[in-house]
């Protein structure tokens, strides 16, 4: 009797130990073993369970938030229909272009409950009429708020209130590999949910227009499409973590890579959007490259993180700061510098005015310089220390002699550097000689600041190109 109940006892006790350990078996809970020089080195990973890969709750509380924008453009068209049996064989009369409408399509971001939606600049550029189309099938017309072309990033407004949001995140704190989706309306398929990791940060692309631009993408395997531009990447979470904006692709589907925008440069730009109605972007004024094997040598560099500055812009934060040519930036702040790439995000977080702390490598050394960020531009008729004048993001001054005797000219007012802004969206070039605005001759800056003032609706410009040759180009005010 009293054997059976000690095998009994003994028997429990197994079978207890057993799914002791079946159950530590199972816990999330890796060991990973790293081989050093001075021997193998053991790292414990904790994994909650809400680190695995489950995103109901993220795709339940931000797809409500994200919805679906419909454009309408005017489209001019050359073909006409005929008047009589005649133009059939003697060709239509000549007239002006014939407008139509254009209809696209794409997603937009619900980012406050008054009514603000995130989209990108190219989803509504060009726009005569906006509607935005919620979950719930509701349609409201929208306003543009202000686009950034340079990020490829707008902002709309619709008149509601109580809306549903998805709150940003901080993008910095993606790590590569980890989970997200993308909501949006590829294909005019409304709210549609696909999931990917983090592929990559700070991507940038081949830009082949010239056009200034900021990019520094998180690259991710979740599915876009065309329609899902403007829409949400959202973490585990259900924090905004991106604006889906592109795809690398042969057919102009998807077939592996998509590109958000950093949400820490979207709520920057948003917000820059809502209380002045433009950006205001902060400038380091110089000019860098990646670091090679051969800056790394020269330079006697311990890694190749950082980015060699080529050239300072004479007064600009980098110049005043202390920023020579021939430094390596390693760090703004505590953020790690790594590529050019990274050095346009951190900036286009800071706005005119801010400070920041320049970590530079100079000679072996390290150094630490404060530097008090410029903007975009100034106010037009400001005169710089080199004694340029601020005109639409850009500066001119008085065509020297030298400079009108080689194009044969008495009089103009060159453009001395080009910015962001009106003149370069308009096409216009450094070294132009600006001999006539609005069909008034100029000869100074000042000519040009005050017919400017006068004007009502638009700017028309005239002159001579860097080739000698007659330009124009025009923009609205």
């Amino acid at each position: 009797m009293k054997k059976g109940i000690l095998i009994t006892l003994l028997s429990a006790m197994a079978g207890g130990i057993t799914a002791y350990a079946v159950v530590k078996a199972m816990e999330p809970e890796t060991t990973e073993n790293v081989s050093t020089v001075s021997g193998p080195q053991f790292r414990t990973v904790n994994l909650s369970q809400d680190n695995w890969p489950d995103f109901t709750y993220a795709a339940e509380s931000a797809v409500d938030a994200v919805v679906y924008v419909k454009v309408t453009a005017a489209a001019s068209s050359q073909q006409q229909a005929p008047s009589s049996i005649f133009d059939f064989f003697f060709g239509y009369p000549e007239s002006s272009p014939r407008q139509r409408e254009r209809v696209g399509s794409g997603s937009g971001v619900i980012i406050r409950e008054d009514g603000y939606i995130v989209t990108n600049n190219h989803v509504i550029d060009g726009a005569t009429k906006i509607e935005v189309t919620m979950n719930t099938n509701q349609t409201y017309p929208a306003k543009l708020v202000g686009t950034d072309p340079a990020t490829d990033v707008a902002l709309l407004k619709i008149e509601a209130s109580g809306l549903p949001v998805v709150p940003f995140g901080d993008s910095d704190k993606l790590r590569l590999g980890e989970w997200v989706i993308a909501i949006g309306s590829p294909y005019d398929l409304r709210s549609t949910i696909t999931a990917g990791i983090v592929s990559a940060k700070g991507r940038s692309m081949p830009n082949y227009t010239g056009e200034f631009k900021i990019e520094s993408f998180i690259q991710t395997d979740a599915a876009v499409n065309p329609g899902n531009s403007g829409g949400a990447l959202v973490d585990k979470s259900g924090n905004l973590v991106g604006i889906n904006t592109a795809i690398i692709s042969q057919t102009g589907s998807y077939t592996g890579y998509s590109f958000a925008v950093p949400s820490n440069i979207v709520k920057k730009i948003a917000y820059d959007l809502m209380d002045f109605g433009s950006v205001k972007r902060a400038i380091l004024g110089i000019t860098m490259r990646e670091i090679d094997d051969k800056i790394a040598d020269d330079l006697k560099l311990s890694s190749r993180n950082g980015v060699y500055i080529v050239e300072v812009s004479k007064s600009g934060a980098a110049d005043k700061a202390g920023v020579k040519a021939g430094d390596v930036l390693v760090a703004i702040d505590s953020a790690k510098i790594t590529t050019s790439a990274s050095v346009q995000e951190t900036v286009s977080r800071y706005s005119p005015g801010d400070k920041a702390v320049l970590t530079v490598i100079r000679d072996g050394k390290t150094k630490r310089l404060d530097v008090t960020f410029k903007g975009t531009s100034q106010e037009n008729g400001t005169v710089s220390e080199d004694g340029t004048v601020a005109f639409y993001g850009s500066s001119i001054r008085e065509a020297s002699e030298e400079v009108l005797k080689r194009y044969g000219l008495k009089r103009g007012v060159e453009i001395a550097e080009l910015g962001p802004g009106k003149l370069m969206e308009a096409g216009a070039t450094e070294g132009f000689i600006i001999q006539y605005v609005n069909d008034i001759p100029v000869k100074t800056p000042q000519d040009v600041i005050d017919i400017v003032k006068k004007s009502k609706r638009a700017v028309f410009i005239e002159g001579v190109t860097v080739s000698g040759r007659t330009g124009y180009f025009g923009f609205g005010i």
